[in-house]
């Protein structure tokens, strides 16, 4: 399952959209704690509550729940479910309403809650993307939804919406999920510098140091596995090398030798870049690595982690993260011109 969130300013945009799905029946409310009626009244019940925090800006909070394709819910589950989420993201005296779009072909939800509750206090919105991750893997495994794939090898740097989706597409763990774990076991069974890279030698990864040419003083670390290249510090701030020799015994003097003679050659490191940092998938040519260095990228990318390629997406069924803002900004759009015409 895929949760997207958004925070934003205006009730009234947001449930006049919702509403006009319910009269051309491809919405229905499931649930609500306030009265239902017109956009404009329950836009007024929600600011009699939004007053309470004044000099807030954005006190909509808008999610929608996204089953995997071919996964099906009854609307008693669906609220069970969202009232779940709600009271996981802090959202347990709030005012709220939840929807069951029908205009998609995978199931889901949309919930508008208001972040300030009837106590006055505010739902913090601190680390809200992990947290609402943390939480919807636990949902999914309540609910018997699909599980992602080894999703407890991830616990350092989040895994981004597309290698989310990606993972429930094919089935496959994430390659930065296996990467983080290689490298979490490789810590653990090293002592000494020497340890630590033989044991990336012996999981097939391939580490790419940045050595100044005149100290000889080492300042960053990236990691090539299964074709991809990831800065250390991306994957968590453990594996950035600063926080690497805190965790083992390095010196420079003397593990000078070993760190050279497996620093792969820049000629040899032809993949893709990891997110941040990396090239577009049809740059051919020298490129800035994960660690600021250059890379040969000589060839097609086999995988793409971080939206430098659409990988087909889409063209798929099952495209949540849109969370059909397209179709609220083109209505939007269209009421504009229509009052322009007035």
């Amino acid at each position: 399952m895929i949760a997207k969130q958004i925070k934003g300013k205006d009730f009234y945009g947001l449930l006049a959209y919702n509403q006009k799905k319910v009269e051309l029946g491809q919405a229905v409310v499931l649930d609500a704690n306030i009265d239902l009626g017109s956009p404009v009244e329950m836009t007024k019940e929600f600011n009699l509550i939004r007053q309470l925090r004044p000099r807030l800006g954005k006190a909509v909070y808008h999610v929608s729940l996204n089953l995997p394709p071919g996964e099906k819910m009854n609307d008693k589950e669906f609220v069970s479910m969202g009232s779940d989420y709600l009271k996981g993201m802090g959202f347990d005296d709030n005012q709220y309403i939840m929807y069951r779009h029908d205009d998609r072909n995978h199931q889901h939800i949309h919930i508008v809650a208001n972040r300030v509750k009837l106590s006055g206090a505010l739902v913090s919105d601190s680390r809200d993307y992990e947290r609402s991750e943390r939480l919807v893997r636990k949902l999914e495994k309540k609910f018997g939804l699909s599980e992602l794939p080894d999703a407890s090898l991830e616990r350092e740097a989040a895994l981004t919406q597309k290698e989310i989706e990606k993972s429930l597409r094919t089935g496959n763990p994430p390659i930065k999920s296996l990467l983080q774990h290689h490298l979490r076991e490789a810590l653990k069974h090293s002592s000494t510098t020497e340890e630590f890279l033989n044991q990336l030698r012996s999981r097939d990864i391939r580490p790419k140091f940045n050595i100044s040419k005149n100290t000889g003083r080492v300042s960053g670390i990236s990691f090539k596995y299964e074709g991809v290249i990831y800065k250390g510090s991306s994957l968590g701030r453990k594996y950035s090398w600063n926080n690497i020799i805190k965790q083992i015994d390095y010196e420079q003097i003397r593990d000078g030798g070993v760190i050279l003679e497996n620093n792969h050659p820049e000629q040899g490191n032809k993949g893709v870049v990891a997110p941040d940092t990396g090239p577009s998938r049809n740059t051919i040519g020298k490129a800035k690595d994960a660690e600021g260095g250059t890379v040969q990228i000589g060839e097609k990318p086999k995988y793409d982690l971080g939206g430098t390629q659409k990988d087909g997406l889409d063209d798929e069924p099952f495209t949540p993260f849109k969370m059909e803002l397209e179709d609220f900004d083109r209505w939007k759009r269209r009421k504009k011109r229509k009052k322009r015409r007035l």
